[in-house]
């Protein structure tokens, strides 16, 4: 788990900076528009607006993008899609489970895409429930590292509030709970003077399958190949790679 969350979070800073961000601008206003639409414009009553919004500012997205987003998926002004949620779920190279979320308004041409991204790159469909059971929703916050922000403050911060565990992730810490905690924890986080990268509702895998330097380069080109998907929100799998593989790759 720790393998996969250390590659997601790297991968995160990266997509900031290079090609990507563009792509990854339009699936941030794609989660503020839905938020908005499911729970109303208003920021302080709408916690998934609220972190959803933190994380378009933490991706240096224009204050005016982020407004009209918000104006768009609560219908105050024209121009928002239907966005649907919708899991796919498959596996990998050497077995690894893959759970797919994507927010499209077109569920035919999703499908067909993830479909194509899929099996082209070394992986397979499954049918729904027959790898979701491997994954528990949890909420999952990123705080990066400072001279400031040690463990023992975190946890001193977020234990009471229902968080389960802290992870090191090398350049950031990573606090588990359950989806229901995620704005109890975050909001004890912020009442501690502590930042936070992202807060988000996640799925993290019960148990995990590590990977040599060959698997590891394999998984990585399928996941990527269904991230530059347009409908891919997010992608979540069981992989676990270590330390040393990762450098290796690097």
């Amino acid at each position: 788990m720790s393998g996969h969350s250390k590659w997601a979070t790297t991968k995160h800073k990266k997509a900031v900076i290079d090609s990507r961000r563009a792509k990854n601008f339009a699936k941030l206003i794609k989660a503020i528009e839905v938020a908005s639409r499911n729970g109303g414009p208003d920021v302080d009553g709408n916690p998934t607006l609220f972190d959803a919004i933190a994380k378009a500012k933490k991706n240096s997205m224009p204050a005016d993008n982020i407004e009209r987003a918000v104006k768009r998926g609560a219908g105050l002004e024209s121009g928002g899609s239907d966005w649907q949620t919708i899991m796919y779920e498959g596996y990998g190279p050497n077995g690894v489970a893959i759970m797919i979320e994507c927010l499209s308004d077109n569920r035919n041409r999703a499908a067909s895409e993830v479909r194509v991204a899929v099996t082209r790159n070394g992986g397979s469909m499954a049918d729904p429930g027959s790898v979701s059971y491997l994954f528990n929703r949890k909420g999952v916050i990123i705080i990066a590292k400072a001279e400031s922000v040690t463990e023992e403050k975190i946890l001193e911060s977020v234990l009471e509030a229902g968080a389960e565990e802290v992870n090191d992730l090398g350049e950031s810490f990573e606090v588990v709970c359950e989806a229901s905690d995620l704005v109890a924890v975050r909001t004890a986080l912020q009442n501690s003077g502590l930042d936070y990268e992202s807060a988000d509702s996640s799925f993290l895998p019960s148990m995990s399958i590590p990977l040599d330097a060959e698997g590891a380069t394999k998984v990585f080109e399928l996941i990527d190949a269904i991230e530059e998907l347009d409908d891919v929100q997010n992608v979540y799998s069981n992989f676990d790679v270590s330390d040393e593989v990762m450098a290796s790759l690097s």
